[in-house]
């Protein structure tokens, strides 16, 4: 009798182990499914903030082509 009562006692404690781990698991994976859904978001936005970064970066190449054309800055007067 005392093995067989051995023997259920470490059976139930395995299964309370599996239990734990077996949650521990679905935790994880919810979490592992916000994250990719998180990084998707970043990883949009940052392809956003590129393309608006470059439009910046033309329009300030652009008025600084037309700037030159216009006239020349004059250097600063000599300090006596």
């Amino acid at each position: 009798m005392t093995a067989n009562k051995s023997e259920e006692n470490a059976i139930q404690i395995l299964e309370e182990r599996i239990n734990a781990l077996e949650t521990r698991n679905l935790f994880q994976d919810d979490v592992i499914e916000q994250l990719s859904a998180e990084l998707t978001a970043h990883q949009t936005q940052i392809s956003e903030l590129r393309e608006q970064i470059q439009l910046v970066a033309n329009r300030l190449k652009d008025s600084g082509a037309l700037n030159s054309g216009k006239e020349e800055i004059e250097p600063p007067p000599p300090h006596y």
